[in-house]
């Protein structure tokens, strides 16, 4: 479902005053009569739809997130235990097979995704706890995360917006709307207020007391104040107490980028105040605390280092007068870590180049401090326009404000153009003593652009995703179609390799990734 802007023309009259507070109270009272939320202490619905790897898009600029069918979905809500367990199976069902996060999924996945108080975390396959400290998309803590999704639930948001001060504002709608939302000559009325300290929550509720839009924006490394909001249409009686049975999602902005459809589920079955056990939080999750960012320098040959250190690492190439590093993944916190790492490895050379294998959040979301510094973005040409308009743009940052965001430096704002390098086919980096060989990867359906990296005289090849020899002692992956186009992009190129130094993995050998690929 395209995303389209509530109203194409509106009036808002702005409801201020003392009253303000009791005017958005009787607002939610209303729908609360409406909707029947007065005696709701807990909620289990189900259904069938789909779901999609935020961030992990084929291209940077058209087309959505990769979506993944959903045979099976079950979301358990318990309001006064502020606890949620969410269930569902995904597979690869018929959506094309581009993109990341798992594209394509062999088989089906079930997934348990839990929230008790203040604790998050999901259950692996053989249903033991895993914590979930990583914040997600590298901005927002888990556990934060899943405290909102309950108040962006219909009745989560009128409870919650009755427990806070929430505030309101009326629009007359003047444009039409064909996405199932109020449409012209309805009158909506925006109950608005602040969750957990910081996030701003905005909830729509149409002329029938229903509510049909839940927004809220959540810190993101490449998108700022990153969008995220519920749609509601569809509703019905369950029981006396009315619920949508279309439920959609959006993540991102689809004004500059048209990725931001993240789940569609169709509702078959709601059932109201089921009893639900006590969520016990097991105590791995208790005392997890979040890994520490580290670095872990390997030298790979002289003037070569691998930065290695968690799921995601970098390489650092020096030349004569300037130092290259190839990648920048997870976060401003790792990319400050690398950074700090190469000033101790090459402490009288400015880090002067930072090549983007590819456009994936995971991949991208360090660019920015790296461009704070004056460094120079290398990407391939199809990320430029995202990267620009986008990751670089110095839209709104108030959640999670980075180097860029807080500093702007000058050379931002002067004639110069904005410090990014672009590969079409082939790029290359050189002092005339040492050279960086930059290809485009054909024939992969991970991303578009995708670009390895190779080192001639150390014959050295480098990449992300396409794949990660095995830990000692762990046994070979299977052949995939990523590992097959790779073999076939060093044939073309007639690259002489003698390691593989993946972004995620261990180091390897190319005899040993000839004996994988077979």
């Amino acid at each position: 479902m395209a995303r389209k802007l509530l109203v194409i023309a509106a009036f808002v009259a702005l409801v201020i005053g003392d009253g303000q507070a009791q005017d958005a109270r009787s607002v939610l009272q209303a729908a609360g009569a409406a909707m029947g939320v007065a005696n709701l202490k807990t909620i289990q619905y189900s259904g069938t739809g789909w779901t999609a790897a935020v961030g992990q898009s084929f291209s940077s600029t058209t087309g959505d997130w990769p979506r993944f069918e959903v045979p099976s979905y079950t979301r358990t809500i318990d309001y006064d235990a502020r606890s949620l367990r969410e269930e569902y199976t995904r597979r690869q069902g018929n959506f094309p097979a581009q993109g990341g996060g798992g594209t394509p999924l062999q088989g089906e996945q079930r997934i348990a995704q839990l929230l008790s108080g203040t604790y998050a975390w999901n259950l692996d396959a053989q249903g033991m706890p895993v914590p979930q400290m990583r914040p997600y998309l590298d901005g927002t803590p888990v556990n934060e995360l899943r405290q909102l999704e309950i108040m962006l639930t219909p009745h989560g948001f009128l409870k919650a917006a009755m427990a806070a001060n929430p505030r309101t504002h009326t629009m007359a709608i003047v444009g039409t709307s064909n996405d199932g939302l109020a449409g012209e000559g309805r009158k909506v009325t925006i109950v608005s207020f602040t969750a957990l300290g910081k996030y701003k929550v905005n909830g729509t509720i149409n002329d029938q007391n229903l509510v049909e839009l839940v927004t809220t924006w959540i810190p993101n490394p490449v998108y700022g104040d990153m969008l995220y909001e519920m749609r509601y249409t569809e509703y019905k009686d369950f029981g006396g107490l009315k619920f949508p049975t279309l439920l959609h999602v959006h993540q991102g902005d689809p004004v500059l980028n048209p990725a931001h459809n993240i789940q569609e589920i169709r509702v078959a079955s709601v059932q109201t105040n089921v009893t639900v056990p006590p969520i016990a939080v097991p105590d791995a999750v208790r005392k997890a605390t979040a890994a520490p960012v580290t670095v872990d320098t390997e030298k790979l040959a002289e003037g070569v280092w691998r930065l290695a250190g968690g799921s995601h690492h970098s390489v650092v190439v020096e030349f004569r007068d300037f130092v290259a590093v190839v990648e920048a993944p997870l976060n401003e916190d790792r990319s400050l870590a690398v950074i700090d790492a190469v000033t101790r490895l090459v402490p009288k050379k400015p880090i002067r180049y930072v090549v983007n294998t590819h456009h994936h959040f995971d991949h991208s979301s360090g660019l920015r401090t790296y461009l704070s510094q004056g460094t120079t973005i290398v990407t391939h040409q199809s990320n430029r326009d995202f990267y620009q308009q986008v990751m670089f743009h110095p839209a709104p940052r108030t959640l999670q404000p980075d180097r860029l965001a807080l500093f702007y430096p000058m050379y931002m704002t002067s004639r110069r153009p904005m410090r990014i390098e672009t590969v079409n086919e082939q790029h290359v980096l050189t002092d005339k003593a040492r050279t960086m060989e930059l290809h485009q990867v054909t024939g992969v359906q991970h991303a578009q652009g995708m670009l390895i990296v190779y080192l001639p005289a150390e014959k050295i090849l480098i990449n992300a995703d396409l794949y990660s020899p095995p830990a000692q002692g762990a046994p070979a992956p299977a052949p995939t179609a990523a590992m097959r186009a790779l073999a076939d992009n060093i044939r073309r190129l007639k690259l002489d390799v003698s390691r593989h130094v993946p972004v995620h993995g261990a180091v390897g050998t190319h005899e040993q990734f000839l004996k994988i690929v077979g």
